[in-house]
């Protein structure tokens, strides 16, 4: 069986060896980052798993990390931060991050959160080859890869999800908070405000090279739904 991989990033070193010891006893290989160029240079040499950071860091912080990342990966992050404003976790999750937990935290609940976000990249890897086709659209959900009239369209880790999700069940309606269980995870605690935000930049995408053709429908008072429309 795969060994899975973390990386812990902090500047606190006591934060560090608190994660570190207490994720190591359920079973995961883990690493340390000091600050974000340091986890840069590992993330350059290894493949991990998930990332857990903290936002505030000095030089580079967590949210600019966070931007680099996904730059080139698609490797779940979680942000774990002392500072829990509204403003701050949803700029975190729209910069795509995968979850965001508030210090002081639950070593418990922070493993009950990686095993969450790990089972649900276990689903997609387990629908292998599938591919989901919708009018224009076109999902690979082996490559995780979306193409809009013949040409490929490059969507955030979250983005993806969203559309997947909507596209894989046309004409149902999806609340806010369905949506946010659904591809946030049960226990995750964030605002609707997410969700709009979301569908807002994946609609703009698909548009770019769709036209006027809409696929992502606002049932108002209620949520948003799939469906081609001729």
């Amino acid at each position: 069986m795969k060994e899975i991989k973390l990386l812990v990033v902090d500047d606190e070193v006591k934060i560090r060896e608190l994660v570190k010891a207490y994720l190591e006893k359920e079973g995961f290989e883990v690493n340390e980052a000091g600050s974000g160029l340091e986890a840069l240079e590992r993330i350059d040499g290894t493949l991990y798993d998930l990332i857990i950071m903290d936002l505030m860091m000095p030089g580079m912080d967590g949210l600019e990390l966070c931007r680099e990342i996904r730059k080139k990966s698609d490797v779940p992050v979680i942000m774990l931060t002392a500072r829990g404003d509204e403003i701050d976790r949803v700029l975190g999750l729209e910069l795509g991050a995968d979850d965001y937990m508030v210090k002081p935290f639950s070593p418990r609940e922070l493993v009950a959160r990686i095993k969450a976000v790990l089972r649900r990249l276990k689903k997609g890897e387990d629908r292998e080859g599938k591919l989901l086709v919708a009018g224009d659209i076109i999902i690979n959900e082996d490559k995780r890869e979306v193409l809009v009239g013949g040409i490929t369209v490059a969507l955030t880790p979250k983005e993806y999800d969203l559309l997947v999700c909507l596209a894989g069940r046309p004409g149902r309606v999806f609340t806010r908070e369905q949506l946010l269980r659904q591809v946030w995870g049960y226990d995750f605690m964030g605002e609707a405000r997410t969700v709009d935000t979301h569908i807002t930049r994946l609609r703009e995408k698909i548009a770019r090279v769709s036209g006027e053709r809409q696929y992502i429908h606002t049932v108002w008072g209620t949520g948003y739904k799939f469906e081609v429309k001729n």
